[in-house]
């Protein structure tokens, strides 16, 4: 439950949902019992379910009788939210430092998670009862048959809370999974250097996410870095172990100018860059990637920054959340709605890719001293992408049997049938390459399950 963010400017933002109310489930996407058929529904089917949760804090300041999602009410300026029930001993205004009662300085541990997030209630994590409702919360969550958790704003609470949290939460429901599996949390630490607050300092508690890896890439494919340098992408480059990251192109913040990497991020709006960077985390062996998927809305960009950043999901007349449209091709709408890029071709085959290719490393690398690269994963998979304005026509080692093969960014294989490109691979593994300047999508992935 989150509170309804209504004014003259801004209607039911997207942003509303980091002000929680109480832990009751309930939202602009249903009630309890939607979310608890939905949980059951997609175990069913095999998709596994991770929370957002948001318990870093609650709700900035709202005036009296401001509306919530669920009718526990709250008052934002006391501090009180009966639907916990939290009331003002459980917040840190206590023990933070700063005059205002917000972080001033992010060069200061202490008040990075001991004072207000851009004025959010910031809970007391160190009181043990703070804690429990947290705990119980998560485990109600887990007990319905959640696989796990994003957890939100991770560099504004100290390791030790977590640790105690993450230390109480349930098993998984053995319904949907074997017994004794845990929780997969990731946790939401924003770390691009110079800040004494680092990524290192979460990684024993579960995942963390790895914002300098899409900074990198979106460098990268914009052409303010080439390609070849790519070949160790990594740790080398300065980021955690590939075994602790979380890594992603955008995300809901980056993706709207928000929280790292400017406007090197790559987003929908950039399609064959965001085609090519995508393929290129998917096909890499670093990290546990995610793939976004997103919505459309118009920008009104001054001085560089977007006006409308915070316009939330589509809907009707009365703010219900609309359904996407699911199109022959197994996209979504036409683009003006819901953008749903986990169904584009281009990155529903590359999630294949990875799966076939997990467990191998990067072999027999390729570059041309610029941005035409190409890599084998193992004996398993190959892919190429050419980001320069000149053509890739190469003779280059696949690492793959002899045989055709359905290239599978621009076609699918069914029914034994490719309905895109297809790739001679000889008895030496090699295979001719070529992706023209201005192909559509900049990338070629061929792997054992494509071959015909």
């Amino acid at each position: 439950e989150y509170v309804v963010a209504m004014d003259d400017n801004v209607q039911r933002p997207w942003w509303e949902r980091y002000q929680p109310v109480s832990y009751t489930i309930t939202s602009r996407s249903g009630s309890e019992v939607d979310f608890r058929d939905m949980v059951v529904r997609c175990n069913q089917a095999g998709v596994r379910i991770y929370v957002d949760a948001v318990v870093n804090h609650m709700t900035g300041y709202w005036p009296d009788g401001t509306s919530s999602t669920g009718d526990s009410g709250f008052d934002a300026g006391d501090e009180t939210y009966p639907g916990v029930p939290y009331s003002t001993p459980d917040f840190n205004d206590d023990i933070c430092t700063t005059s205002s009662g917000n972080i001033e300085n992010y060069g200061d541990a202490e008040q990075v998670r001991n004072c207000k997030l851009v004025g959010l209630n910031d809970l007391a994590l160190g009181d043990n009862y703070v804690r429990e409702k947290i705990t119980a919360y998560l485990n109600q969550l887990l007990d319905w048959g959640v696989a796990g958790f994003r957890m939100d704003a991770c560099k504004h609470m100290w390791p030790a809370d977590l640790e105690i949290v993450f230390n109480g939460l349930n098993d998984l429901s053995t319904i949907y999974f074997p017994a004794g599996s845990r929780a997969f949390i990731f946790q939401e630490v924003i770390d691009l250097g110079g800040e004494p607050i680092t990524s290192e300092e979460y990684t024993g508690l579960g995942r963390v996410t790895e914002f300098k890896y899409g900074k990198f890439l979106g460098e990268a494919f914009r052409g303010n870095n080439e390609l070849q340098y790519l070949r160790n992408f990594g740790e080398d480059w300065g980021m955690i172990n590939r075994q602790e990251a979380l890594v992603f192109i955008d995300n809901h913040d980056n993706q709207r100018g928000h929280g790292a990497g400017g406007d090197q991020i790559l987003t929908f709006r950039d399609p064959k860059l965001y085609k090519m960077a995508t393929a290129f985390m998917l096909g890499w062996p670093y990290g546990f990637t995610r793939v976004m998927s997103s919505y459309y809305w118009d920008q009104n960009i001054v001085d560089g920054q977007d006006l409308n950043d915070w316009m939330g999901p589509p809907h009707d007349s009365d703010y219900n959340i609309v359904s996407p449209t699911i199109r022959p091709d197994e996209s979504c709408g036409d683009g003006t709605e819901w953008i749903c890029e986990h169904r584009w071709r281009q990155i529903y085959n590359m999630v294949n890719f990875r799966n076939i290719a997990h467990g191998t490393d990067v072999s027999d690398w390729w570059d041309n001293g610029a941005n035409q690269i190409a890599f084998c994963r193992g004996n398993k998979a190959f892919l190429a992408i050419n980001n320069d304005t000149w053509d890739l026509d190469e003779t280059l080692q696949t690492c793959l049997p002899e045989g055709t093969y359905c290239e599978v960014i621009s076609g699918n294989l069914e029914g034994g049938v490719c309905t895109g490109h297809s790739i001679e691979v000889a008895v030496d593994g090699t295979a001719r390459i070529s992706i023209p300047t201005n192909a559509a999508d900049g990338v070629i992935a061929i792997h054992e399950g494509s071959k015909l």
